[in-house]
């Protein structure tokens, strides 16, 4: 299927799946007689794959590795246990750190809330932070 099939298919563009080529996601693909790429139901699945892991939230060097990792022959599934072990940390600390910021912006704005002119320090560039 030519490169625009596959892309849809993948629900990616065109462009998305060149990147992924160039990248190493992808292998080269097959080229016809008029040099239009050539992309096999292989491929979409693969693409289906990079797309469901970017939604996980793995980098494409992570996705990079896993697909080494199937190319050569074993499967990855420890491997992408350990990254998803190691998503779902990450997720927990950004979830906190966010969570703090938003105690410390909720502070800030309780205390905007009822402004005082009359107390405001005119040597500060504003008081409520």
């Amino acid at each position: 299927m030519r490169i625009g099939e596959a892309a849809a298919a993948a629900g990616m563009t065109a462009k998305t799946l060149r990147f992924y080529e160039v990248r190493g996601l992808l292998p080269e693909a097959k080229r016809s007689a008029n040099g239009y790429r050539d992309y096999s139901l292989e491929t979409t699945a693969r693409l289906d794959f990079i797309r469901r892991s970017r939604i996980a939230g793995l980098t494409l060097a992570q996705i990079r590795d896993i697909l080494r990792i199937r190319d050569a022959g074993q499967a990855p599934c420890t491997h992408v246990r350990d990254l998803l072990a190691q998503q779902l940390t990450n997720l927990d600390r950004q979830i906190a750190e966010l969570l703090a910021l938003r105690a410390t912006v909720a502070e800030f704005h309780d205390a905007a809330a009822v402004p005082d002119p009359a107390v405001c320090n005119p040597n500060l560039i504003c008081s409520y932070l």
